[in-house]
């Protein structure tokens, strides 16, 4: 038996604790997975995890009042997530950042070099990325960094399957054609 869909989770949410739970476990992984990728991965679990409880909320709060409109409920997910992390992402930049405690003997964490060389690795596919149209963007992060499947990315984008396919294949093509530009840059 295949698992309901989120719209049908939602639609019974209101009135079954079940499918509330049901429905809120599937939106927190959808809501974290994306918050992490968004987020990147050097210290941004904490947010990441607090985004995902965010949504949460916000989906729980809602659910008496959503009403359906044509549109998978993983968009209305999605929107609420992009919100959320836009209002984290603002506080993060306010917030004073930690002061790691002096160590009692030698750390099994990654060298500061190869952090760097990560991060800086990291840059430059998010800012080639940034040259893509902001719908190959999206797809590629759903996609690649997220692990979404094709039908789920077409249901938070309100596309079909096929068209994220091959929105998702030009988009690479297209990445590796900056990438190829960047580095013949590079070595020039």
């Amino acid at each position: 038996m295949d698992a309901p869909s989120l719209r049908e989770l939602a639609a019974d949410a209101v009135r079954d604790p079940h499918a509330r739970d049901l429905l809120l476990a599937r939106v927190r992984d959808m809501a974290l997975r994306y918050s992490r990728v968004r987020l990147g991965r050097f210290g941004a679990e904490d947010i990441a995890q607090d985004v995902a409880q965010e949504v949460c909320m916000a989906v729980v709060t809602a659910l008496p009042t959503y009403e359906e409109r044509g549109l998978p409920f993983e968009a209305f997910v999605y929107t609420i997530t992009s919100r959320k992390l836009a209002d984290a992402q603002r506080a993060a930049m306010r917030a004073p950042a930690p002061v790691a405690d002096i160590p009692d003997g030698p750390s099994d964490a990654p060298s500061p070099e190869s952090v760097a060389v990560l991060r800086d690795d990291a840059a430059t596919a998010m800012t080639l990325m940034r040259e893509l149209p902001p719908q190959q963007r999206e797809i590629l992060t759903l996609r690649v960094a997220v692990g979404m499947s094709a039908e789920e990315t077409a249901a938070a984008l309100g596309m079909s399957a096929g068209a994220v396919r091959v929105a998702q294949h030009r988009a690479l093509g297209k990445l590796r054609g900056l990438i190829a530009d960047a580095e013949a840059g590079d070595v020039a």
